[in-house]
């Protein structure tokens, strides 16, 4: 999902500690973000001001942050923005929208300050007038005193014309709060950090959360891994996941080889108690770190299966945007984003990688991968299967098209899947798509992006014609892709497969349960075909379930249930209290986890082994 290096803030420290390097005070831009002194659950930033030979500036906070797709209008949590001279006189400002401050005599300015607000309190009740939440890992978190999730793109804006002008960041905080990134504190104190940053667009790819000490730290080659969870109620800590972790990023790195874009990478694990807390889950990827937040609900295994795919995907995204990029990339404008046609090259390819890794590092087997593959063509046709992708992308942040964005993680890696079998078949096995991005990557690289209407013709010269047809006719164009074709060429073929489904939810998404709204009770809806799991403990439609395992359920917390379901084992006994006409029972007995029955892929054809392996594990 986003951009930038971590090489570009190495560079910059460098340059600032080289001796005859010098910068007058005016020549940046100085950032206070103060996390002790919070107010009303607001958070106090002062940027004292480079100098101005124009008679107005406009102060930007940004609308769009790279990796995101969507307008979310940070601005929105600002208030009581000041422009101030040296002697604290306030300047005229006009606020232009909601995102944008103009502010006149600009050669006197010395200081802005405004307070800001955290999205996390918003989420689910469309705060600040905007019906439309901020997705959780790209937001804030502002709890004094024990929590701050600080994604910059948040708490820092910019200047007209002076994105490319250092910046140096300093945040006081409690002294019993560690703040975790991928940048160096050149402070050493325990309560305050000072970080410097070549340019804007580097600094707020380097988000930070402040919390009570929870790390740890691994290496991988050569590149250190820094993992720093947030637990409010001290369910989970960074021990726990970190085994998991650890095997999954030895596996991305030897699948990788050669990709390698930082020497220190973080993972900032920020766990939702989901009441006036953030719901939006999944990760946002930076060049040297990601964000992730997920539900403290969910059980041990559940949360290290999801990271395993989560983090994953993220980490993938050095090959690309990070390092492999178009121009609207490459000079992304926050506040009037320019998009690019590629985002299935972008999040397609990379959710391709996070699955065929597995594949490839024997995280997961051939038939699991099949399932996968599977699931997404299924889901990707209840998308717009006949709307062209590259038309879609540019045009993301748009209706219709931004509501087909979803499909980038199942169509995009159904498109770099199909790439990477037709290198396969054309290569003799001998190369696939990591080939291809490895190739693109010694083309362009983090410095050099390359023209949205002239990748095609590059992959195609790295590549073969065929890949070239396919990228016009299936990706540019309008015609649904015949998936089977493409499998067939692997020797996979169509199959029906048996998955294990939920207990409360059919295929994943149809409910066998609902609520009564008069008693908040949670109901198996009474004329819904009961599966595997309900007759086996003898229960009927309009039964209410009133506990499972000792726990109380009802509306406030069916999240909870239904979620937990997920790591529920055959065999495992189960105690449920019920209520039946109006009479409550209780029931024991052992899980049986319903099967369903779903079209799929299996490896057929034996006269194609060699490159189905070549494809699968070269």
């Amino acid at each position: 999902m986003k951009k930038i290096i971590l090489t570009l803030a190495v560079a910059s420290f460098i340059w600032s500690c080289k001796p005859g390097a010098t910068s007058s005070k005016k020549d940046e831009v100085n950032v206070a973000i103060d996390l002790v002194n919070v107010k009303d659950d607001k958070v106090m930033v002062s940027i004292d001001a480079p100098t101005f030979t124009s008679e107005s500036t406009t102060f930007f906070i940004p609308k769009t942050v790279p990796g995101t797709y969507s307008e979310d209008d940070y601005g929105r949590f600002i208030e009581d923005f000041k422009a101030l001279d040296a002697s604290g006189n306030g300047l005229r400002v006009t606020k232009l929208d909601k995102n944008s401050y103009k502010i006149e005599e600009a050669k006197k300015l010395a200081k802005v300050t405004y307070l800001v607000n955290d999205s996390f309190d918003t989420e689910g009740g469309g705060g600040f007038g905007q019906s439309e939440d901020v997705f959780s890992p790209a937001g804030t978190n502002i709890k004094a005193g024990e929590n701050f999730m600080l994604n910059t793109h948040g708490f820092v804006g910019y200047f007209e014309g002076k994105t490319e002008t250092p910046y140096t960041l300093t945040i006081t905080h409690p002294e019993n709060l560690l703040g975790v990134s991928a940048m160096v504190d050149l402070d050493a104190s325990k309560s305050k950090d000072v970080f410097q940053s070549s340019k804007y667009a580097t600094l707020v790819e380097m988000p930070l959360m402040y919390s009570k000490p929870d790390i740890t730290t691994f290496m991988v080659d050569d590149m250190e891994i820094i993992i720093s969870v947030y637990s409010p109620t001290g369910k989970y800590t960074a021990k726990d996941i970190t085994p998991n972790m650890e095997a999954m990023m030895t596996a991305q790195k030897k699948f990788l080889g050669k990709f390698n874009a930082t020497k220190k990478y973080a993972i900032l694990l920020y766990l939702s108690t989901m009441e006036n807390d953030a719901k939006g889950f999944g990760a946002l990827e930076h060049p040297t770190s990601t964000t992730v937040v997920m539900p403290e609900r969910m059980e041990l295994e559940q949360l290290r299966e999801q990271l395993k795919d989560i983090v994953s995907h993220e980490f993938f995204h050095i090959v690309t945007p990070l390092t492999v990029h178009s121009n609207e990339i490459q000079y992304f404008d926050f506040n009037d984003p320019q998009m690019s046609e590629h985002l299935w090259m972008y999040e397609g390819v990379t959710e391709y990688f996070a699955n065929l890794f597995q594949v490839n590092q024997g995280l997961i087997d051939e038939t699991e991968f099949y399932e996968r593959m599977s699931d997404k063509i299924q889901q990707s046709k209840r998308m717009n299967d006949k709307m062209s992708f590259t038309k879609m992308s540019k045009n993301v942040l748009n209706e219709p098209y931004k509501d087909q964005y979803i499909n980038v993680y199942q169509k995009g890696a159904l498109i770099a899947m199909c790439v990477d079998i037709l290198i396969r078949e054309n290569s003799n096995g001998q190369k696939g798509i990591l080939n291809l991005m490895q190739d693109l990557s010694n083309e362009f690289g983090t410095k050099k992006a390359f023209k949205d209407e002239e990748l095609f013709g590059t992959i195609t010269k790295f590549t073969y014609p065929a890949v070239g047809d396919f990228l016009n006719k299936y990706v540019a164009g309008e015609t649904p892709i015949p998936y089977d074709e493409y499998f067939a060429k692997m020797g996979v073929t169509p199959a029906e497969i048996e998955v294990e489904g939920n207990p409360f939810l059919k295929g994943g998404q149809i409910p066998y349960i609902t609520i009564d709204q008069s008693t908040k009770e949670i109901m198996i809806i009474p004329s819904v075909e009961l599966n595997a799991f309900m007759t086996n403990l003898g229960l009927k439609g309009g039964d209410k379930i009133l506990a499972v395992n000792g726990t109380n359920y009802n509306l406030d917390n069916i999240y909870d249930l239904v979620i937990g379901s997920m790591g529920w084992k055959d065999g495992e006994p189960i105690t449920l209290k019920i209520k039946r006409d109006g009479a409550e029972q209780e029931i024991k007995g052992t899980i049986v986890m319903p099967k369903e029955k779903r079209q799929g892929y299996q490896a057929t054809d034996d006269s194609k082994k060699t490159v189905r392996e070549a494809w699968l594990k070269g």
